[in-house]
């Protein structure tokens, strides 16, 4: 199982003790969650939530040596129904909240997050929901489009890239992820004049598309509305994220709230030997707070 970004760093600002309860949000593969239950050590709990089906059944596998857990394939926003079914009033423990995108999704081409290799746009983390990157790029009005890139992605060249990808659907439907990409790369080789780019022009294009797709920005400041009245007192918050409009939501709402001490001053990032052994992690920011 592939380590996941700052493991230790995470699970240390979760302070576990073996009587209490923990709720990992963003289960993934289950590598923050097998590091919780291998420190519970057979005592208190832990609850885990995945979105993604297929991702929560590999976990399930992960995990299958422990037994004080419980996980539900849900979105995290679900978490307040998930406490009732379980008769659990408050979290003694800690809540933790890795925000970045398995891997496991940008190596599948058949989930389209990936402008690497060639797959249809869809970038739903949970097939379930309706809205797909193909819809968002096929329906959309231009100006509706470049707001989303610019807002979203922080994409200076945002207008022209959405005027390019109206101009290219007139002619028939964006179907793939090379397609779209192949766009946004003639896009910038035309501003530019360049046909060499150290970042892909695509990138924050693609991250745009993947954070409205899943509604990511407006779940996690949903999820902050209701996070503190369910932790006790002296349990923590651990949030893992993976670009500035996340971190810039999580520090507010820290800075903010009155009910936590915030533990980190600034944000603790990759060392640079995970850096180095996992290029994924480079742009992962931890912010940990304790309830009042």
């Amino acid at each position: 199982m592939h380590k996941p970004v700052l493991l230790n760093e995470a699970i240390d600002f979760l302070n576990v003790n073996q009587n209490n309860t923990y709720v990992d949000c963003t289960l993934g593969l289950g590598g923050h969650s097998l590091e919780i239950l291998t420190r519970l050590n057979g005592k208190g709990r832990l609850i885990g939530i995945e979105h993604d089906e297929a991702i929560l059944e590999t976990a399930k596998k992960n995990l299958k040596n422990f037994k004080n857990y419980y996980l539900f394939h849900a979105n995290f926003l679900q978490l307040p129904e998930i406490l009732q079914t379980l008769k659990i009033d408050k979290i003694s423990g800690g809540v933790l909240l890795d925000l970045g995108v398995n891997s496991i999704h940008f190596d599948i081409p058949e989930r389209g997050f990936s402008f690497k290799s060639n797959g249809p746009l869809d970038m739903r983390m949970d097939s379930h929901q309706s809205l797909t990157a193909y819809k968002i790029i096929n329906s959309y009005r231009e100006p509706e489009l470049a707001n989303l890139i610019y807002k979203l992605g922080e994409e200076r060249h945002s207008r022209k890239i959405a005027k390019a990808v109206i101009r290219n659907r007139a002619k028939e439907p964006i179907k793939t992820t090379l397609e779209l990409a192949n766009i946004i790369f003639n896009c910038y080789r035309y501003i530019t004049n360049k046909s060499y780019f150290k970042t892909h022009p695509a990138t924050k294009t693609f991250q745009a598309l993947r954070i409205e797709v899943n509604k990511e920005l407006e779940n996690l400041e949903k999820f902050f509305c209701f996070i503190p009245e369910l932790l006790l007192p002296h349990s923590r918050l651990t949030v893992i994220s993976f670009h500035s409009l996340e971190d810039r939501i999580t520090k507010n709402f820290l800075k903010n709230n009155r009910e936590f001490s915030i533990l980190t001053k600034k944000p603790v990032t990759p060392s640079t030997s995970e850096i180095k052994s996992n290029p994924r992690a480079r742009s992962a920011k931890l912010r940990a707070a304790e309830k009042i």
